[in-house]
C-alpha cells in the first residue's frame, strides 16, 4: 500500500458527508430534544446476534454555540479530559500531514463488557464552511493490541458541523465501527438509546463551557487551525496500514447480562 493511499482523499470526506446526510436506510432509535439517534437498518439476521459492523448516527441542533467552537471542541486533546465521560486515555501519537495525524484512544464500555481500545488515523477538512473531521483504524508497529483491552476497529467515524447561523449549528455524529466481538443485543440498544444522547449532551455542554476555558489555557494555541503549531513528531504514512477487523480476534461477550439491570432489580 502506498503512503498516499492511507490518507484520506477527496472520494472518502465526500461519501462521509453523504452518509452524514442521507436518510435512507436508516433505522430511528431515538428523538427528543432535538437529538435524533439512528442505527443502520440491517438486513434481517438470524438469532440474537448483531451484524458484526456497528452503524449508528447522532445528530443534534445546537442552537448557543458556534460551529467553528464545537470544530475545537472535538479537536483539543487538553479539554477532551475535561468533557469526555467515557474516555480512560487519549493521545496524539504523530502527524502525518498538514491535516492527519495518527492518535489512540481507549473508553469505558458498560460492565461487564470488555475496555475497547483503538488506534486511529484522524484526518479534517474545512470547506464551504462545513466542518469534517473522519478517523479510521490504522495498524502503528508500536501500538499493537492489549491484553487488558479488546482493540477495536473504526471502519469509518467522524462528525459533520454546518453552521446555521453565526451561534448555531447542526453536528451529526456517525460511526462504523466494529467492536471485535458478538455483542449482545442489550449493549447495542443501550448505545444507540443512553448511551449516544448522553454522550452528545456531554459535547454540547463541553461547547458551551470551551470558550471560556480556552481563554485560560493557551487560548492562543490551535493546532488544527495552524498547522505551523504543531510540535509532533512527523512519521512517513507509509510506516502505517489500515486495520482489518479480520486479522484481529473476536471475543465472544453475546452472552454477558447488563450490570446495570442487575444493580437496578437488586
Amino acid at each position: 500500500m502506498s503512503a498516499s493511499t492511507v490518507l484520506p482523499d477527496e472520494a472518502v470526506f465526500a461519501d462521509f458527508r453523504n452518509q452524514c446526510l442521507s436518510t435512507e436506510d436508516w433505522l430511528n432509535k431515538y428523538d427528543k430534544n432535538e437529538m435524533q439517534v439512528w442505527v443502520e437498518h440491517p438486513p434481517a439476521s438470524k438469532g440474537n446476534h448483531e451484524p458484526k459492523i456497528h452503524k449508528i448516527k447522532c445528530k443534534m441542533v445546537i442552537r448557543d454555540v458556534s460551529a467553528a467552537t464545537m470544530y475545537d471542541v472535538l479537536h483539543d486533546g487538553q479539554y477532551r479530559k475535561k468533557w469526555d465521560p467515557t474516555m480512560l486515555q487519549s493521545f496524539d501519537i504523530a502527524r502525518l500531514s498538514a491535516n492527519a495525524d495518527v492518535g489512540y484512544y481507549s473508553w469505558l464500555c458498560p460492565k461487564p463488557i470488555k475496555n475497547r481500545d483503538v488506534v486511529t488515523l484522524r484526518s479534517w477538512q474545512v470547506k464551504d464552511d462545513e466542518y469534517i473531521i473522519v478517523n479510521f483504524s490504522v495498524k502503528h508497529p508500536k501500538y499493537p493490541p492489549r491484553s487488558d483491552l479488546v482493540r477495536a476497529i473504526s471502519i469509518l467515524t467522524g462528525y459533520f458541523i454546518k453552521p446555521t447561523g453565526p451561534n448555531s449549528c447542526t453536528f451529526i455524529y456517525l460511526s462504523q465501527a466494529d467492536p471485535k466481538g458478538s455483542l449482545p443485543k442489550w449493549v447495542v440498544n443501550k448505545a444507540s438509546q443512553v448511551l449516544a444522547p448522553r454522550v452528545m449532551k456531554c459535547v454540547h455542554k463541553a461547547g458551551q463551557n470551551y470558550p471560556e476555558w480556552k481563554e485560560q489555557n493557551s487560548p492562543d494555541q490551535k493546532p488544527w487551525l495552524y498547522p505551523e503549531q504543531n510540535t509532533l513528531a512527523m512519521m512517513d504514512p507509509a510506516e502505517l496500514s489500515i486495520q482489518r477487523a479480520d486479522s484481529l480476534e473476536n471475543v465472544d461477550e453475546s452472552s454477558k447480562a447488563d450490570a446495570q439491570d442487575s444493580e437496578d432489580s437488586s
